[in-house]
């Protein structure tokens, strides 16, 4: 049986695509949610027994990681293994490691798709995994099923996967908000390269300003990608600009 702590649009997804092999149960502070969880094919239950369970995932916003952490900690059982499934690593991968007991097996991962790329396969989807302090026959099973559904796995470090997202998620979002800041809408004279733009603000769309936040905030790479990108803006405005004058 798995725990799953937290029920947004991921959570629904990890439950839908966990269900079919194992017994989900779930804690959300939202009661209402009882009947989406069902038909999810998980239940909800009070927090005590999510952590109760031998697997444990925490499914909550990256800003929301440590304190979740400290109320889970005292809960749960020597030996269990807990997963998060941040688009960051660096930092929750340390906060699992201050925050849970050292009985506490901890797996790092990033699911690298969401509800709507992967409505309805795992198939040819990427997941990264950080084996931050887990037993070889552990990880080796978690990695057999994730093969097994069709993932790509790409086992690395936190900070090389922080490295290499700033620039491939964090500077994507934000190229995403800054479109729709803009007001990028479609056009009936447009080109295919205008259509691909749209199509990175129409995922932006899809997610929370929480996790734009917290995927710049806490990535300790993307503030540094973030201006050199706006430095090159910058270089190529100039040029224009210098074009233009004459």
């Amino acid at each position: 049986m798995i725990g799953l702590i937290g029920y947004g649009r991921f959570g629904r997804l990890t439950v839908r695509h966990l269900s079919g092999d194992f017994d989900v149960v779930v804690h959300t502070r939202s009661a209402d949610k009882a009947g989406d969880i069902e038909r999810a094919g998980g239940r909800l239950v009070p927090l005590e027994e999510a952590c109760s369970q031998k697997f444990v995932i925490v499914c909550v916003p990256i800003s929301a990681m440590q304190p979740t952490l400290s109320q889970i900690a005292p809960l749960l059982q020597p030996n269990a293994l807990v997963a998060d499934v941040c688009s960051v690593k660096s930092y929750p991968a340390t906060w699992m490691r201050e925050h849970l007991p050292e009985s506490v097996e901890i797996l790092a991962t990033h699911p690298m798709f969401g509800p709507d790329s992967a409505a309805e396969t795992l198939k040819g989807h990427k997941i990264v995994l950080c084996a931050e302090r887990i037993a070889p026959r552990h990880y080796a099973r978690i990695k057999q099923w994730l093969v097994a559904r069709g993932l790509q796995l790409i086992e690395t470090t936190p900070a090389e996967h922080d490295r290499k997202i700033a620039v491939s998620l964090s500077l994507t979002h934000f190229l995403g908000r800054t479109l729709a800041k803009f007001g990028a809408t479609p056009l009936d004279i447009d080109t295919e390269g205008y259509k691909r733009l749209l199509n990175i603000l129409e995922v932006v769309n899809n997610d929370t300003w929480q996790l734009f936040e917290d995927m710049h905030r806490y990535n300790p790479y993307a503030q540094e990608k973030r201006r050199a990108f706006m430095d090159a803006i910058s270089a190529i405005h100039g040029h224009l600009e210098a074009l233009e004058k004459g």
